[in-house]
Parts: structure tokens; sequence; C-alpha cells
């Protein structure tokens, strides 16, 4: 397709911006759309030796397959991928994939090899769009295409796979893997950085380059992470400018600045001082993504919830959260639901199958569904980071929750913080201890917090958020918490010894185990030497 002039492409953004808002304001067609997605998707999996040897058919029932097909993790897959990588064709997905994409490894500490088949890249692009266009109708016009946007994303430059195959074999971030498939004209006329700045392998450099290069551009979005997305408006400021010259926010350098999209991680420990970087006129964005796929985004007010993404080649299973142990997964399969199943209120692990060749497989992810018809989301938590040693089951969202209401009350600006748990069984068997938080604070805060006086306050904060937590509190199993404040650049110490600085990399809230307690102690021993 050619490349026409930026009018050309402006006018079509209108007509799908007004397309997508008729769209929304029907009755959802969500069951619908997965049905044909399913199908899609059982029928390409079906033409692969590994689905078909555990039972995918073409032309079988969704009934069939929900009963035949176990669900699977990401290591019992660890083989086919490593079939893929050495260049054997149609294992998991028709065909044969050159390019592998790597997960960030926020849950497990490990990053996971996906294949990045052409129909998951395409699924990336057409996600991406439709996540813009809900962003588009929702303030009426289109206006965002207008201008540059920058992404502020993982590295895009691509690392060879030693496996010895024929054809070469590249791994790469999933937004590198993204950026790089970029149709012509979005290359062209949207996209920021631009490749050689976002290829740079350095955090740092890569930040700096970004500055520089767009501080003269007409941007009218930025995305990626809330971390990395203050990190880049704190490397703005200082582009090009002493102290005494640094920009009130990120309008003042881009006029025609309204849009941040912000994905993988909460808004609320940074939002306030990321809406005073912004400037009071830029709208927050909200999408739900995952290496595996691009699975929602906001199509109304903060608060109502993310709209499922049903229709661009995902198909969705829900597993009521009680019900979800990760050690038995092969034998849950009959238990999980069709988008046609879920109830409103009720909270579900999330498992997808993928154009990327993936069955079935639990993203981890546990979401809240606010309504069903439109299907809309909140994001509760994952799975495996969660702080329940002690039976006190508090989520993510709880933990941070806690900390923003203490922070926003004292006036104190989160940088980075995480939760373990501390102590063990007591003399009688039963378990018994604290939590420990580590905590980041940014320097300059109007009054100066103690541990003490944190840790009383978030204990009042989790007895009025968590029952359970009340519960362990009042029956001794847990003390009171303990606050560690950590010298400013801790946690991007612990980033850089674990590889994960910068990009799609952030730091887990909480975990019932202290590994990464225990790592930080040792960065925190190193860096106060």
């Amino acid at each position: 397709m050619p490349v026409w002039p930026k009018s050309f492409y402006t006018i079509r953004a209108d007509l799908h911006t007004a397309a997508m808002a008729r769209r929304l304001r029907r009755p959802s067609t969500g069951v619908a759309a997965q049905e044909t997605a399913w199908q899609a998707l059982r029928d390409q999996l079906a033409a692969t030796s590994y689905w078909k040897s555990a039972g995918v058919e073409r032309g079988m029932t969704y009934a069939q397959f929900r009963t035949r097909v176990a669900p699977r993790d990401h290591a019992s897959l660890a083989p086919a991928v490593a079939r893929m990588t050495a260049g054997d064709k149609d294992v998991l997905w028709p065909g044969e994939c050159v390019l592998f994409a790597q997960s960030a490894g926020t849950t497990s500490g490990r990053r996971r090899l996906m294949p990045a088949t052409e129909a998951l890249l395409a699924h990336y692009r057409a996600a991406g769009h439709a996540a813009l266009l809900h962003y588009t109708a929702r303030v009426g016009h289109a206006g965002v295409f207008r201008g540059r946007h920058l992404l502020v994303g993982g590295c895009a430059r691509l690392v060879p796979l030693k496996d010895g195959a024929p054809t070469p074999r590249f791994a790469g971030d999933a937004s590198g893997l993204a950026e790089l498939s970029l149709p012509a004209w979005v290359e062209r006329h949207l996209y920021e950085p631009g490749l050689a700045v976002a290829q740079t392998d350095d955090w740092p450099e890569r930040l700096e380059r970004m500055a520089q290069r767009t501080r003269g551009r007409d941007l009218s979005l930025i995305a990626g992470l809330p971390e990395g997305l203050l990190q880049l408006a704190h490397a703005v400021q200082d582009a090009g400018a002493g102290p005494k010259h640094r920009v009130l926010n990120l309008e003042a350098v881009w006029p025609n600045l309204e849009c941040c999209v912000h994905t993988g991680s909460l808004l609320a420990p940074y939002h306030e001082e990321l809406r005073a970087l912004l400037g009071p006129s830029v709208a927050f964005q909200e999408v739900l993504a995952a290496t595996e796929g691009i699975l929602a985004a906001q199509d109304g007010e903060p608060g109502a919830g993310l709209r499922l993404f049903t229709d661009v080649g995902i198909f969705f299973e829900f597993l009521p959260r009680a019900e979800y142990d990760g050690g038995r997964l092969e034998s849950l399969g009959p238990r999980l639901l069709p988008l046609a199943e879920v109830k409103s209120g009720a909270e579900y692990v999330v498992f997808v199958t993928t154009p990327g060749g993936l069955a079935r497989i639990p993203l981890g992810d546990v979401v809240r569904f606010l309504s069903v018809q439109p299907p809309r989301v909140v994001w509760v938590g994952r799975t495996d980071l969660q702080l329940s040693p002690f039976g006190e089951r508090l989520s993510e969202v709880q933990v941070t929750r806690a900390l923003v209401a203490v922070c926003e009350r004292q006036k104190w600006s989160i940088v980075n913080f995480h939760v373990a748990p501390l102590g063990g069984g007591d003399l009688t068997g039963h378990a018994h201890g604290r939590h420990e938080w580590w905590i980041e604070l940014r320097p300059g805060t109007v009054a100066t917090p103690t541990g003490p006086q944190m840790a009383q306050q978030l204990d009042a904060e989790l007895l009025a958020i968590s029952e359970d937590y009340a519960a362990r509190r009042r029956d001794g199993s847990l003390d009171a918490p303990l606050v560690r404040l950590v010298m400013p650049g801790v946690f991007a110490h612990w980033l850089r010894y674990r590889q994960q600085w910068g990009g799609l990399h952030k730091v887990p809230r909480c975990r019932s185990d202290r590994l990464l307690a225990d790592e930080l102690s040792q960065v925190t021993n190193f860096a106060s030497e």
C-alpha cells in the first residue's frame, strides 16, 4: 500500500473514530466475536504437530476442546518453543517462525521465549489501533492522529538466537517487535523515537536520546509503563537546558500533547506526580496488555473498567479465582469458562488462546468483571504475586492502595516499593510473622517520614481494606508491619542487578517469599558500602 500524505490518514482516522463510537454504543456482540476467533484459532492449531497430538482437531466443537485439551503453562511449552527456535516447522503454529518475543519476567524472574508469528504481530497492530480508537471515540475526535506518538518501551534491537538453524532466528521485547513491524505509514507519519533510538541498548542513553530527538517535534501521544513515563518526563525536562530553564511540564514542550497511554503496572503510585509532569490537559488512556497479546482498553471514564478486545484474534477463557491451582493446571480444563458464562462482579484468572500458537495458557493476571454486556474488566492482581504466607491474602492492588493512601495524605511521593513476609512458624508450628515493606520515596518531601510512622499508618489502612488481614492481626498470626525506608536508587540498583533496568521492566509489588527482599538487602548493603 502506498504511503499517502498524512492528511489522507487523518481523514481515515476521523471516519474510523466515528465508526468505533457507533460500535461501542451498540449492544455487545462479544460472545459472537469470540466464537469467530475460537473457530479461526482452532483450525490453525489443528494444523500443527504439537496441538494435534494434544487433541485439537479441525471442526471440533468448543465443548470438545474444553474437555480434551488441557491448559498448559509456559514451562510445559518450552520444549516445543525450543524446536521452533531450532528450525522445526508447524510445531505450535503453521509454518516457520523466525521471531520470538521475550517476556519481562516480572512474576517468575525469568524471561520466557514465545513465538512471535506473523499472525501475532498482526494482532499487535490491530489491537493497538483499536486501543487508540477507543480513546478517540470517548473524547469525540481523532486529533491525536495529527501529531506524532512516542513509544517508551523495551529495546527494539533483535538478539540472534544461536541455534544452528538454516534460517537465522531472533528474539526481542514484545514492544520492540511491535515497533519493528509497524505499517510504513505509521512509521513515517506517527512513530517516535525512530528505530535508531529505539534500538539503543542502554536505558539511560535511550531516554536521553528520546528526549533530545523529540523536544522539537509535534507530539500528541506518549505511551509506556508509568515508571518509564516518569523517567522520560524528567529526561525531557533536563534535555538541552540547565536547571534555570527547566520546563514546568510536558505540555510546555509539546503543546499538542493530549494523550498518555499507560500499561503494564498500576498508575496509582505515580498518578499525582505524572499528572503534574504531563500538564493539566493531557488525558490518561489505560491499556491491559501482555507479551501474549493486547487484552483490553479504556473506553470510558476512569473507574468504568476496560473494554475486553473480543474481536482482534484472541480467545479468552476464565477460571474463578478461588479454583486456580498452578500445580494442577492440566486438570482444570473443564472448569474454564468462555466469555458467555462469566458473571459480573466475579474475579477470574485469565487464560488465552492466541495467534502466537499458545492454547489455554494462564496469563497470571486476575480480573474482575464490572459488566458482561459489554464485557468490561478491572485488573485485580497476579496469581503468583500476592502476599499470603500467614493467610492474609493480600493482592498487589490492596498493598498498593494502602501505600498510596498513606502517601497522598502525607504528601509523600513514591519511587518504588516491595512487600515481603518476615518470620515463619512459632513453637506450635503455626505461621506467625509480619510484613516487611521496602519503600523508596522521592527526596524533598515536605515532612520527613519515619519507618514506624509509616508502619502504623499502613497497618491501619490494611485493616480497613482487607478482612483477611484484619482477621490475621486479631488472631496473632500477623504482627504490625516493619517499614524500611531505603536510600534513593536502591530499586534501580536492584533492576540493574537483575539486568532488567528500563523499558518494560518493573518491580513486583509483593511476593509470599523473600526472594526479592533478600536481594534488596544485598543491594542495600552494597550501595551503603
